[in-house]
């Protein structure tokens, strides 16, 4: 019987499977028959099994480098599910205890052990590889070889050093598997291992299963009700949320859970051991999304993930295919969304500056690439897989992604893109992107006046463009290999052969102007205001509603609801007090005191015009701001100062006013007499609280000019929020 059909016998007979998948089988034998081996499989197209299988069926104990202590625990798992004994697999890591770790050498000694997993770092130890000399080493495995690359989106030094500490094991076979690999990242893995006659199987990168889309980050309390909506209209489903600091992981995961999603963070700052509790919760279907940082990674190997969503910009696009194909490992769709803040990229580049400066200009062009990918307005697909080499037509996306669900206007630029190829062919040479760009658009850089390229001809022949289209136009031009990039020289631009022959005769070219995304700051995330999309009909009508109900109740409409509730009611058309009581600056009690005339209109208004509700979000607050304003309303039962309430809390005497106005708009009570006494007369505060219940808005403005500022601005706001909390 041949090796092959071993092989499949051996499928079938230990995990089940009744045919290889892709190049699977060709991996399995060239390994079998001793050969070095350099497989590039997208994630979820089974690398894994491709050293698994061979380990299983050789003499000896396989070597298995990976760098994720997560990975190598979820792979021997695995494969001690399908063994009869635990023995059969093992890793070695920093995790293991002195009795786990003896443990492992006495199953290796017995040759009871076919794989073992190991980190870089533990390979290079003496004892490791006294271990290892005492046994038969049928191969060895570099998993996440993308790793050993610095043009890679993982690079770590300790994977520099892998040649030398597979020479120190002996002449084993040699197998590489990554499922990132530009065409610069393969060559370079292939020459740092040594093997540069080694077979290469490649697969196509293609996730067919998966829906690529890319959201604007806005405001943070937006991006939260979005990925709530996102979480909630998938009730149950798996899935992975990747932020880009361990702060926001543990915020994110905490916003979750307020809101009654089963979350958790997992990031390299958590122990070990709850690392792994948090992994196994998930695996187990215990807690439902994982949200992690995209430094450290995640070696979940979990079929079902149904969407994976990023927080922030991933470092490179190398990044990015590899954590969304952590979606969708089943056949099944896999949503990947990805919010988009070009403020995010600024803060990518900046976390460089103190790095080598050829780390930086490769850390540069790696960040460019994923802000073009994001802001382009071409298939996404068509984008990922032209980065890794791969041709692609656009009309095979299957409207897989937003551009192509959802495609902005083109205009026929075939004019355009020859003026600018033959600019640069004029050129003779590469340059930058932005050169190319002053050019086009008659710029006169430092750049264009060094080389003298504002003499040229065809200087500003695009100067009716703006910036946004000529970027357009280079991004376009590569994807459709018009254009060379040079990654040995950091992305440097040429004219290619294909451009050569557009210039000479051209075909009809479409495009539509990339993306232009709002740069929002991590300050504004707190501040902006978002533009009303109320009801204008309705919320007139509830402002004639909130009307009479005051003039029943004897009390200023401000009092009832704030205009900014009103908006709120206007959006969300809420038909019940539960509902009324998550609406901006309502709360509970104010819902029961004023509410029921407001949600009986609403709920007759939405009949009555056929409305159909929005999916509703409540973003609850999470248990630091709770625990603020307890703590306020606590000190102030107790009297007090409220300058040194702010003192305790740390925070401003106008952030401690902002927080009080809060706790009395969602109906609370507060007595703030006690504070108010110390410098006003009791007939001064009557006197105002008698222009409070005249004014139908309570604005403060109005109220200094009307008592001659005769108080100061903090002390109307403090007097308006006792009459609110007094009456309202």
């Amino acid at each position: 019987m041949s090796a092959v059909h071993t092989a499949r016998s051996f499928l079938k007979d230990f995990f089940g499977f009744d045919a290889f998948k892709g190049n699977q089988e060709l991996v399995v034998e060239s390994i079998l028959q001793g050969e070095d081996c350099f497989v590039i499989m997208p994630t979820g197209a089974g690398k894994s099994l491709c050293y698994q299988l061979p380990a299983l069926m050789l003499e000896g104990t396989a070597i298995v480098i990976s760098p994720l202590i997560a990975l190598m625990k979820n792979q021997v798992d695995s494969i001690r599910g399908f063994s009869k004994t635990a023995s059969m697999a093992h890793f070695i890591n920093s995790s293991l205890s002195k009795a786990e770790i003896a443990q492992v050498v006495e199953d290796m000694l017995s040759g009871e052990t076919k794989l073992l997993y190991v980190a870089p770092e533990t390979l290079k130890k003496d004892d490791t590889l006294d271990l290892l000399s005492k046994v038969k080493i049928s191969f060895v495995a570099v998993d996440e070889a993308h790793c050993i690359s610095e043009w890679g989106h993982d690079f770590r030094p300790e994977y520099r050093r892998i040649r030398q500490m597979v020479k120190a094991i002996g002449d084993v076979p040699l197998l590489a598997l990554t499922a990132t690999a530009t065409p610069k990242v393969q060559q370079d893995i292939q020459k740092n291992l040594g093997m540069q006659e080694a077979k290469v199987f490649k697969s196509s990168f293609n996730r067919p299963n998966l829906y690529y889309s890319i959201r604007p980050k806005g405001r943070k309390d937006v991006v939260h009700k979005e990925i709530l909506s996102a979480i909630k209209s998938r009730p149950g489903q798996s899935g992975i949320i990747y932020c880009l600091s361990r702060k926001k992981v543990e915020e994110v995961a905490q916003m979750l859970q307020v809101n009654g999603i089963s979350a958790l963070p997992y990031h390299a700052g958590l122990e070990a051991r709850v690392r792994a509790q948090h992994q196994d919760a998930f695996l187990m279907e215990e807690c439902h999304v994982i949200v992690a940082t995209i430094a450290f990674g995640m070696g979940i190997d979990k079929p079902d993930v149904r969407f994976v969503i990023h927080y922030d910009v991933p470092k490179s696009l190398e990044g990015y295919y590899q954590e969304t194909g952590r979606a969708g490992r089943d056949g099944l769709k896999g949503d990947c969304f990805l919010f988009y803040n070009p403020n995010d990229i600024e803060k990518l580049e900046k976390f460089m500056k103190d790095k080598p400066v050829a780390e930086q200009e490769i850390g540069h062009l790696l960040i460019n690439e994923t802000a073009a990918f994001a802001e382009s307005a071409q298939c996404r697909r068509k984008l990922l897989l032209h980065y890794f080499g791969e041709g692609f037509k656009q009309e095979d996306c299957g409207a897989m992604c937003d551009n192509c669900a959802h495609p902005k206007e083109k205009t026929r630029v075939d004019s355009d893109m020859g003026a600018m190829l033959a600019v640069l062919k004029d050129l003779k040479g590469e340059f930058t992107l932005n050169h190319l760009v002053h050019i086009c658009m008659g710029q006169r850089s430092d750049s264009v006046k060094d080389y003298g390229h504002d003499q040229l001809p065809g200087f500003g022949f695009g100067q009716n463009q703006d910036k946004l289209y000529w970027k357009s136009m280079v991004r376009l031009a590569l994807v459709e290999n018009l254009l060379k990039k040079n990654i040995e020289r950091y992305g440097l631009l040429s004219v290619s052969a294909k451009g050569h022959e557009f210039i000479a005769h051209p075909y009809k070219l479409e495009m539509a102007v990339d993306t232009e995304f709002q740069n929002v700051s991590e300050e504004a995330f707190e501040s902006v205001k978002l533009e009303s999309v109320s009801d204008p009909v309705l919320l007139q009508h509830l402002k004639d509603l909130r009307r009479q109900v005051a003039r029943a109740k004897g009390l200023p409409p401000y009092v009832i609801f704030g205009d900014p509730s009103l908006e709120d009611m206007a959006t969300k058309y809420p038909i019940s007090l539960e509902e009324l009581a998550n609406i901006s600056g309502v709360g509970k009690n104010k819902a029961q005191k004023f509410g029921e005339p407001f949600v009986q209109y609403i709920e007759q208004y939405v009949e009555e015009n056929e409305i159909e509700r929005p999916f509703e979000i409540v973003l609850k607050g999470n248990s630091e701001k709770s625990a603020k304003r307890v703590s306020i309303i606590l000190n102030i039962d107790k009297k007090v100062d409220l300058p040194e309430i702010a003192k305790q809390l740390g925070i401003t005497f106008e952030s401690l006013i902002e927080e009080l106005e809060q706790i009395v708009a969602s109906g609370s009570k507060l007595n703030l007499h006690y504070f108010l006494d110390q410098f006003l007369e009791e007939e001064l505060l009557e006197e105002v609280f008698e222009y409070l219940k005249t004014s139908e808005e309570g604005d403060l403005e109005e109220a200094n000019r009307y008592f001659d500022g005769d108080f100061a601005s903090e002390e109307l706001q403090l007097i308006r929020i006792q009459f609110i909390s007094d009456h309202g």
